[in-house]
């Protein structure tokens, strides 16, 4: 048992590190880009010895790479939570939608820079990283996709919807309208944001009933 705790503890300390090592990569990357990041600067900005960056990651590349999946996780995990959430308490697949809106403008709300930074990735093509950008980007937009072909089945969305594509866009709109609430409109609340996203998704733009 005495070793088994000291292993639970070593983990727990190495996900600490890991987490600095994500954060202090993340803020500087997304102040300077990647190639005028260091290594050291990393290190610096973690707090921590930079032959510590190379005991949790082979690389400055690898390090970014596992960020990405580390961060695009925790996105999937809050959607994936809110329609899970919704489904328990008896609501539609439209509040479900509804309430990973929501989830995706409070992981954005968090989690600025590293949203800056996963949509800037997600239009280069000549990174190491793409095809893990590209596997992460799909499993978010997945957890979307089901709620949506769950609401075909139950007859709650018509059949003739795109699913793939109206799953993108709808993560899409939420990434936009979120960095673009961020950049330019920072007096606005999440609440005033997420109820104008909700109105487009419920198709009360127009006016009509």
């Amino acid at each position: 048992m005495e070793r088994s705790s000291t292993t639970s503890g070593g983990s727990t300390r190495r996900e600490a590190t890991r987490q600095k090592l994500y954060e202090a990569a993340v803020t500087l990357i997304a102040e300077q880009g990647f190639s005028a990041t260091t290594v050291d600067e990393i290190a610096e900005r973690a707090g921590v010895a930079k032959g510590t960056v190379y005991y949790n990651f082979a690389s400055k590349s690898v390090l970014f790479e596992e960020l990405l999946r580390h961060g695009v996780g925790l996105l999937t995990a809050s959607l994936r939570e809110a329609a899970e959430r919704t489904a328990g308490a008896g609501g539609s697949k439209v509040d479900a939608l509804d309430a990973m809106i929501r989830a995706g403008l409070v992981f954005i709300d968090r989690y600025p820079a590293f949203t800056q930074l996963y949509v800037a990735e997600l239009w280069r093509t000549n990174r190491a990283w793409q095809s893990t950008l590209l596997v992460v980007r799909q499993q978010a937009v997945a957890v979307v996709e089901d709620v949506l072909r769950e609401g075909v089945d139950n007859e709650e969305f018509s059949a003739e919807i795109d699913i793939p594509l109206t799953a993108a866009a709808l993560v899409g709109m939420v990434l936009v309208a979120a960095l673009d609430w961020q950049a330019f409109q920072p007096e606005r609340s999440l609440d005033d944001v997420h109820s104008a996203l909700s109105r487009l998704l419920q198709g009360r733009v127009s006016g009509r009933p």
